[in-house]
């Protein structure tokens, strides 16, 4: 059985034979994916269902779907993506073309999540496909049925030496972390993500890390109450609410605060009945250690609904948390659960300072109509990225570009983000001989005053 130092070294091989390079072979790559996957697409519900009991539904939609959407996307645009693009010259450059020719890195280290353990491995691995670079597939343990059908997706329609699945736990997630890559791509948590960005430090390898975070949701008082809390309630409890950008915490306006809160009430009884716990639509935290580690946050503060758990099955209900300070623990860590506290606020400006004190989220989403207030909270608070009167929807688009920023991540992928995260510019400056101007060579006497218009 081959070593991972050895697999490393076969896909650097194959890379510099150029074949990943040629464009008409990402494309058939990528439609070949894209078969696969469709062939799988049974194995792959049962195995969302097996790991955080997911519907079917729950899976296509934020899944599948968004992993075949890429697919789509990237197929459509690789052409002209990895065209070279001329761009304005300098007249010190006269005669001369100057040209950014977009280049894979090489060989990408891809490492994924286990919260949508399909998607956010995929879709980074269609991105570097794209590129044109080879990859080695780091699927989470803690999602193993997932982790399976990733392997036999790949490894049953890839040769190993261009893209190759490696399974197992953290010891293997550390060694791969030692071999040489040319790119790592790391989504999880930021504890992890400063792990994996000192051991590229090591190789001085460039790194997207997509991490978390705590994503604040906003009502303001001027909000649409029934829409905010459908769209806050279904962003929130989606997967058990272990959802990256989540709502991790809510906001209400304190003139508003009392109709959103019976507003959301009625929303997760209309979403999962009665009892959530029998609902086919609610799915399951994915380990006993994260059960317990949420059950924890139910100490403090008043629970207005939910509140239920069964460890047996891993079940936590859909819980609103009231009377929540911002010292408890539930307000210090991300809770990716489902469990949202609520805090009102009267002072617009006194809860941006609030969030823009405090680590940089990876998503905001604000509930409001008035257009000044939407354009402070955009320009005054520093977040990956968000929504306006909705949740986790800019997700959805391909062409918007999704990352965080500071603690919540480096980089950005989806569709064009993707290719160009994977790609290295390169720029080529072509100067042509039949004309060689003077001015740059010594003596310099006399020469400055010329340079200065040049160069103005």
């Amino acid at each position: 059985m081959e070593t991972l130092t050895e697999l490393s070294q076969k896909q650097t091989a194959f890379f510099r034979t150029g074949w990943t390079k040629d464009v008409r072979h990402r494309v058939d790559t990528l439609k070949r994916l894209r078969k696969s996957i469709l062939a799988n697409e049974q194995e792959i519900y049962e195995a969302l269902r097996k790991n955080l009991g997911k519907s079917d539904f729950e899976s296509y939609a934020g899944e599948i779907g968004i992993v075949l959407n890429e697919i789509s996307e990237a197929v459509k645009n690789i052409p002209s993506w990895a065209k070279p693009k001329k761009v304005k010259s300098r007249l010190i450059n006269f005669p001369g073309r100057n040209i950014i020719h977009p280049q894979p890195y090489g060989v990408a280290l891809i490492i994924g999540p286990w919260n949508y353990p399909l998607q956010l491995t995929l879709v980074p691995t269609i991105a570097a496909i794209s590129a044109g670079n080879c990859a080695v597939i780091k699927p989470s343990e803690l999602s193993p049925a997932t982790s399976r059908v990733i392997a036999e997706i790949i490894d049953d329609t890839f040769p190993r030496e261009y893209l190759a699945v490696v399974e197992g736990g953290v010891e293997t997630s550390q060694e791969l972390l030692k071999q040489k890559f040319d790119f790592i791509f790391f989504t999880g948590g930021s504890q992890v993500g400063r792990i994996v960005m000192k051991a590229a430090a090591d190789n001085l390898t460039p790194v997207a890390l997509e991490l978390g975070g705590k994503s604040p949701a906003i009502v303001d008082s001027d909000a649409n109450i029934k829409i905010a809390a459908k769209r806050i309630a279904w962003g929130k409890f989606l997967n058990a609410g272990q959802t990256c950008v989540a709502p991790d915490y809510l906001l209400a306006h304190s003139q508003i605060a009392q109709s959103l809160l019976e507003a959301l009430v009625k929303t997760i009884r209309q979403f999962y009945g009665e009892d959530p716990y029998q609902s086919p639509d609610y799915s399951r935290i994915v380990n006993e250690a994260h059960f317990d580690r949420l059950v924890g946050f139910l100490s403090k503060g008043t629970i207005l609904t939910g509140g239920q758990t069964d460890r047996s099955n891993k079940y936590v209900a859909p819980t609103i948390l009231t009377d929540i300070d911002w010292n408890d623990a539930v307000m210090q860590n991300e809770i990716f659960g489902p469990i949202l506290p609520v805090l009102e606020y009267d002072d617009l400006d006194a809860v941006l300072d609030k969030i823009a004190g405090s680590p940089r989220p990876l998503a905001l989403y604000y509930f409001s109509s008035d257009k000044e207030k939407q354009r402070r909270v955009i320009e005054s608070v520093e977040f990956g990225g968000g929504c306006i009167n909705d949740s986790i929807m800019h997700l959805l688009n391909p062409h918007l570009p999704f990352g965080g920023i500071g603690e919540s991540g480096i980089g950005c992928y989806h569709g064009r983000a993707g290719f160009d995260t994977f790609s290295h510019r390169k720029a080529i400056l072509n100067k042509g001989t039949w004309l060689d101007i003077s001015l740059r060579y010594p003596p310099h006497a006399g020469k400055l005053k010329w340079l200065k218009r040049i160069l103005k």
